[in-house]
Order: structure tokens, then sequence, then C-alpha cells
């Protein structure tokens, strides 16, 4: 152990330091390890909720899509397939049409969205399925099958066995210019499906690919193709191949695409939660600024000796630069362990608990990450650095001669 660290370990633990000083030392170290805790245990739980909030929409979401570039739909080529074949990372891949229609259910009707999908691999890329609550997810019986989301099915009054009509946005305009009569459906409920997103519960409906195609106009055409992959974070180097294989006429974008607004607001407040916990950090640094400047201010005796025994500027510039690093290296590892714990108690115990009438999970989520106790201690420890700095290199300019006249 080299002298400059056995001295500030001394310093730290003196009782001969005025009380003062040593209160303030005390309470610098509280307000870090406050700061450090209250950081880990916020941050973890945004961890958790962007989790949850992924889980559901990606659960029920494919992994990547390709979309038209222009238009509404495009034909499902050969090259195109061959591509989707190609790619390792690709597990499941289904085409599916996508458009807006009106619900009619005895007096009851709504606007929504109603999706053609194919029945026997629409499992494989989306939750849907899986999600089935009541009835079962099939498409291609005797009659037209249709599969509503839970909200959805409240609102019309529907139930298993129910007729519905809808009627489709085809041809409206020669319908408008013309005398004539809207097209319309007639679809049997199935099932009903919850995938805990109310959004989707509401205004999402299934049928089969080839009713879709009929009863939208879209011939031997598709409105997209849904991609499933073993790792969802192979999106991207997957979104760029399917990019250059397919050319400018087709989009590909990803999961995080197609909720690129929700997932950037929570990327802000997440950041701001950050740098707003962080300052009560740098309150406490600075609390140790002061009391490390009354330190040197204090110990104008001893610095003085150290240097008239031959103590270089630099070794006294150590001295008091690890006097406040041992300050912040206290203050952040009980932070941390406090964090941990309390993070640990809710995983295990959820003693913040939530009321499930309201909300899809019992308790609020936590999901720990160790690239937060890295972002943490590194902001921690460079506040403190940037504190015991001016100290540091006020005691390294103490002149031995003016230190030690008076003594």
């Amino acid at each position: 152990m080299s002298f400059e660290r056995f001295i500030a370990q001394r310093y730290i633990r003196s009782k001969q330091q005025t009380l003062f000083i040593n209160i303030i030392m005390l309470v610098s170290v509280i307000g870090i390890m406050i700061g450090v805790a209250a950081l880990l245990i916020v941050l973890s739980v945004f961890n958790g909720f962007n989790k949850v909030v992924t889980d559901v929409l990606v659960g029920f979401d494919p992994h990547v899509r390709i979309l038209p570039e222009r238009g509404k739909s495009f034909l499902l080529s050969d090259t195109m397939m061959q591509a989707l074949n190609a790619e390792e990372s690709v597990t499941a891949w289904s085409p599916y049409i996508e458009s807006k229609a009106l619900l009619v259910l005895q007096r009851s009707n709504r606007v929504i969205v109603v999706k053609g999908v194919v029945d026997s691999t629409i499992g494989e890329v989306s939750g849907a399925k899986e999600s089935t609550i009541l009835g079962e997810f099939n498409l291609t019986g005797e009659k037209n099958g249709i599969v509503l989301g839970v909200s959805l099915a409240d609102r019309l009054g529907a139930m298993i066995g129910s007729e519905i009509t809808i009627v489709s946005p085809a041809g409206v305009d020669a319908i408008v210019i013309q005398y004539g009569q809207p097209e319309m459906w007639k679809f049997t409920v199935t099932g009903i499906y919850d995938s805990k997103n109310k959004e989707y519960d509401a205004h999402y409906a299934f049928i089969a690919l080839d009713a879709a195609r009929k009863l939208f106009h879209y011939g031997n055409t598709v409105g997209g193709v849904e991609i499933r992959l073993r790792n969802i974070h192979d999106s991207e180097p997957v979104q760029a191949s399917l990019q250059r294989a397919l050319g400018k006429k087709h989009k590909v974008v990803t999961w995080y695409d197609l909720h690129k607004d929700l997932y950037s607001v929570m990327q802000i407040e997440r950041w701001s939660a950050y740098i707003i916990l962080c300052l009560i950090i740098g309150i406490a640094t600075f609390n140790m600024l002061g009391s490390l400047t009354m330190g040197v201010i204090e110990k104008r005796r001893d610095i003085g000796v150290l240097k008239s025994l031959g103590a270089s500027n630099k070794s006294v510039l150590k001295l008091f630069m690890f006097e406040g690093l041992l300050v912040g290296v206290t203050g952040t590892l009980l932070g941390i362990v406090i964090g941990l714990a309390v993070c640990y108690l809710q995983i295990r115990y959820q003693v913040f608990s939530l009321d499930p009438n309201v909300y899809i999970i019992p308790a609020i989520p936590v999901d720990i990450r160790w690239t937060d106790f890295l972002s943490i201690g590194f902001a921690s420890m460079l506040l403190s650095s940037l504190a015991a700095l001016y100290p540091a290199r006020r005691a390294a300019r103490l002149l031995p001669v003016e230190a030690i006249r008076w003594e």
C-alpha cells in the first residue's frame, strides 16, 4: 500500500479531525449512497416496464415485417421466398392482408382493422393463437371464421358462434357514384383472444387470408409478410440483409420501428431519470468538496511537514484524491447493496403490488441489468473525482514554508 493511500485512510478514520468536518463527510457518504440506490432502483423499474411492454407487443407482433414501398400490396414472388428461406435467423414467415372495415352485429357496429392471415402459419409468427382464451383460432372451417379481441367482443356483445357481418371499404367510390349495395360478407365467431393490450383487443379481428383477398379485392397479392426470428436481437441484421435482397420496391421494418414513438418516449424518460437522479449524487459530492477543502485548511501543518520531508506535489495531490475516492467508493458500494436488496425484495416478494383489475401485471416490474451498475458506478466515481480535484490541487500548491511558519 502506498503511503498516500495509507495517510488518506488515516484521515478518514481520524477522531482528532474537527467534528463538523466529519459530519459533512458522513453526510456526503449518505448522499452518494441514497443517490446510487435511488438511481439503481429507478433504472431497474424502467427496465422492468420496458421488458413488459416489449413482451406484450413482440409477443403479438412479428420481429420483422416486409411492406410495399408504394401502394398497399405486392406479389409474393419466388425471389422474396428464396430470400426468406435463405436467412438462418428466420424461423417462420407468413403473408397477411390488413384493412379497415365495419363490423356489424345486430344493432352494434364498430370500425376496426380486419387482418387476413394464413391459419396454419399465424401461430408461428404471432402470439394470436396462444392468446386465444375462448373457442379456437380456426378461420377455415365450414363457415368463414373470425377471431375477435376480448374488448371488441364485449363491445359488440359477441360470443362463440355469433354471426358477424363485415362491410368492406373496397368499391366504395363506385357505390357513391352509382346505385348499388356495399360488399358484405358474413363470418362466424370461432375464437376470442386476449393479448393483454387493449389497443389490439379492441381494434383487431382475424379472418382467413383467402377471404380477405376477396373481401378487400387484393387478387393474388398480399399486404405484407410477417417474420419471426430465433433471437429478437437479430432484427436489425436481418432487416439490412432482406432490404439488400429485395431492393427498393419493398420496405423492411423491425419490431422497434413498428412502435418507435413509444420506445422513444420510454428512452427519453429513462435518460431524464438518470440525469435528474445524478444530481442527487452531484449534491452529495458538492458536500464532499466542502469537507475536503476544510480538511486541507485544517491539515496545513501536516501537508507542510510531508513536503519538508520530501513529499512531492504529485504525492500530496494523490493523497487528497484518494481521500475523496474513498468517500465515493464507500457511498457507491453501500448504495449498490441497498439498491440490490430493494430490487431483490420486489422480485421475490412483490412488496409494491398493483391492482390486477387495472393493470396487466400484479406488481411493479423490476429488471436488473449489469450495464446499469457500470453506468451508475462510473457516474458516481466521476463526480467524486471532480469534487476531490479542487481541494487536492489546493493542497498540492501549498508551500511548506508558509504551512509551518507559525507552528
